[in-house]
C-alpha cells in the first residue's frame, strides 16, 4: 500500500491550495487506519480489556467466516455441476461456462477443484459489487461527517454475501446492501451506533421486496434455469423429516452442506468451526450462542410434546433445526453482533434465548415463511437496549438491598 500512500502525499498540495486540507486529512487517515495498524492501540492501564482493536477483531471474524466462504464455493459450483450432468449438458451458455471451457476444467461434480471453481465464478460477483455499492456509501457517509472508515464493512459485505442465493441478479445484490448500509446504519450515526445488522437488513429488504429471486425452488441451482430444487427445510416444512428423508437427504448431508440453500448457511459444521476460533478469541459471546441453543431445545421439545396431525414441523427434532436453513450461521454469526446485541452477561443469555425461541416458532407455525433465525434475530436485536436496561436497573436495585 505504500503506492497509494505516495499518490496521496502528491495530491496533498492541492487539497491544501483549494482550501480542503481537512478532506485531504480525513483521506489520509481513513486509508492509513484503513489498511495499516494504528499507532495509538491500547496496549497497558487504563483500558480495561486487552491491545487488540478493531482491525484485529474484524479481522479475526474475516478469518471465522472463510470456512463458510469456501464451502459455500463448493457447494454452488457441485449443485449446478450436479445439474448440467443431470441434463447432460456439455456447459453452460454463459461466459461461466465458456472460461472453464477455456481453462480446461470442466463441470465434473466429483472435482473438488472444479466444483470450487466454478462456484467462485457465482460468489466473486456477488461479493465484488457487494464491496462496491456498500464501500461507496461508507465512504460518502464517511467524508460529509468527517469520519474514518473501519473495517467492520468488510465483516458486513461477507455476511451479507453469502446470506444470499446464488442466482441473485447483481443490481438486487447493490440495491440489498445499499438498503442494509444506509438504513440500518448511516441514518443512526455510522459504526457502533446502528441497532439493527446491517446484513441482515439489506437480506431481509431483498426477501419483501423480491421474494421471487429469494425463495422458491428456482433459485438455489445456478445456472439451469429449468432445475428446481427445495431446501430441505422447505420440504421439511410440507412434509416432516420423512419428506427430507425421501429427498435423500441424511441428517449428515444438512451438517456437512452438499445441499440446496443459500451461498453460505448450508455446513453447519463450517459455522462451527468458524464459531469456535471466533468463541475462544472473545469476538463472540458465548452466552448468546448458548441461549439460543437453550432456546432453540427447550421450544422444539415443547412443540413436540404438543405435537400436531396437520403439521410435520411440530414433530422436528431440535438437531435437525440446527443443520437445516440458515440456523446455525445465523446464531454464530449474525446474533452475536457485539453492536446489536446484550452486552450484560444476564441480558445476553435472554437475548439468546429470545432468538431460538422466536426462530422455533416461526418455523412451525409460520409455514409460509419457514426460516425464522433471520427475522428471530431482527427481533430481538430492537428489545437488546431494552433487556440490558432492565439487568442493570435489577442490579442497581440488588445493590442498593444489600447496603440497606
Amino acid at each position: 500500500m505504500r503506492p497509494l500512500r505516495r499518490l496521496l502525499d502528491k495530491v496533498g498540495p492541492h487539497f491544501e491550495k483549494g482550501g480542503r486540507f481537512e478532506s485531504y486529512q480525513a483521506l489520509y487517515e481513513m486509508v492509513d487506519t484503513l489498511f495499516y495498524s494504528p499507532s495509538d492501540v491500547s496496549r497497558h492501564a487504563p483500558h480495561v480489556r486487552d491491545a487488540i482493536d478493531l482491525k484485529r477483531v474484524m479481522g479475526l471474524v474475516v478469518i471465522g467466516v472463510l470456512p463458510c466462504a469456501v464451502v459455500a464455493m463448493w457447494n454452488t459450483g457441485y449443485q449446478a455441476n450436479l445439474a448440467i450432468e443431470a441434463l447432460g449438458l456439455s456447459a453452460p451458455a454463459d461466459w461461466r461456462g465458456a472460461l472453464m471451457e477455456a481453462l480446461a476444467i470442466g463441470h465434473d461434480p466429483n472435482s473438488i477443484v472444479g466444483a470450487t471453481f466454478h462456484g467462485m465464478l457465482y460468489f466473486a460477483p456477488i461479493y465484488l459489487v457487494t464491496l462496491l455499492a456498500g464501500g461507496v456509501w461508507e465512504i460518502l457517509f464517511a467524508g460529509i461527517r468527517n469520519h474514518e472508515i473501519n473495517e467492520g464493512f468488510f465483516v458486513t459485505s461477507i455476511l451479507y454475501a453469502l446470506t444470499l442465493p446464488a442466482t441473485t441478479p447483481l443490481w438486487q445484490v447493490a440495491l440489498g446492501i445499499s438498503f442494509g448500509v444506509v438504513m440500518a446504519k448511516e441514518v443512526f450515526g455510522g459504526t457502533g451506533k446502528n441497532f439493527m445488522n446491517p446484513a441482515l437488513v439489506g437480506r431481509a429488504f431483498l426477501y419483501f421486496a423480491y421474494p421471487i429471486e429469494m425463495s422458491g425452488e428456482a433459485v438455489w441451482t445456478p445456472p439451469i434455469d429449468v432445475v428446481t430444487g427445495a431446501t430441505p427445510l422447505a420440504i421439511g416444512a410440507e412434509r416432516g423429516v420423512a419428506g427430507i428423508l425421501e429427498q435423500g437427504v441424511t441428517w449428515m448431508d444438512a451438517f456437512l452442506g452438499p445441499i440446496q440453500g443459500s451461498i453460505g448457511e448450508t455446513s453447519a459444521l463450517a459455522c462451527l468451526i468458524g464459531g469456535a476460533l471466533i468463541v475462544y478469541t472473545g469476538v463472540a459471546s458465548w452466552r448468546i450462542i448458548a441461549g439460543v441453543m437453550l432456546g432453540l431445545v427447550t421450544t422444539t421439545v415443547l412443540f413436540n410434546v404438543i405435537g400436531s396431525d396437520t403439521n410435520p414441523m411440530f414433530a422436528m427434532p431440535w438437531y435437525w433445526h440446527l443443520v437445516l436453513g440458515g440456523f446455525a450461521f445465523g446464531m454464530i454469526f449474525m446474533a452475536t453482533d457485539p453492536v446489536t446485541a446484550c452486552v450484560t452477561n444476564p441480558g445476553r443469555w435472554i437475548f439468546g434465548f429470545l432468538v431460538g425461541l422466536i426462530t422455533v416458532v416461526i418455523r412451525v407455525v409460520n409455514i409460509a415463511f419457514p426460516e425464522g433465525i433471520m427475522l428471530a434475530i431482527l427481533f430481538a436485536n430492537i428489545f437488546a437496549p431494552t433487556i440490558d436496561h432492565f439487568v442493570m436497573r435489577a442490579n442497581i436495585s440488588r445493590r442498593l438491598r444489600r447496603n440497606v
